[in-house]
Formats: structure tokens, C-alpha cells, sequence
């Protein structure tokens, strides 16, 4: 059957299971990627904060 072109083509099972592996894997990238560079991140604005703020050498 000819597939219109204004028409969403239908889901299938295979399309489906596919679909969800891809968002699995989105969510182990989150979880391996995403979260350590912004621990990353915080620490070193936390680590600038700190350094920005201390009391100079006493002499």
C-alpha cells in the first residue's frame, strides 16, 4: 500500500522496541555523562567562590 505524504507512517512492534532502547540508552548518558560534568562544574564554581572570597596572607 502507497504511503501518503501528509501521513504519519504507523508504529510498529520493531519501531516501538527500538524507540524505547534509544530512550534506555539517553537515560545511562544522563546518568554517566551528565551528572559528573556538572558535579564538575559545581565544584569548581564552589572552589572560585572560595578562593575569591578568603581573607589575604596575614604578614
Amino acid at each position: 500500500m502507497r504511503q501518503l505524504k501528509g501521513k504519519p507512517k504507523k508504529e510498529t512492534s520493531k519501531d516501538k522496541k527500538e524507540r524505547k532502547q534509544a530512550m534506555q540508552e539517553a537515560r545511562q548518558q544522563i546518568a554517566t555523562v551528565v551528572l559528573p560534568t556538572l558535579a564538575v562544574v559545581v565544584l569548581l564554581i564552589v572552589v572560585f567562590v572560595y578562593v575569591a572570597t578568603r581573607p589575604g596572607a596575614v604578614e
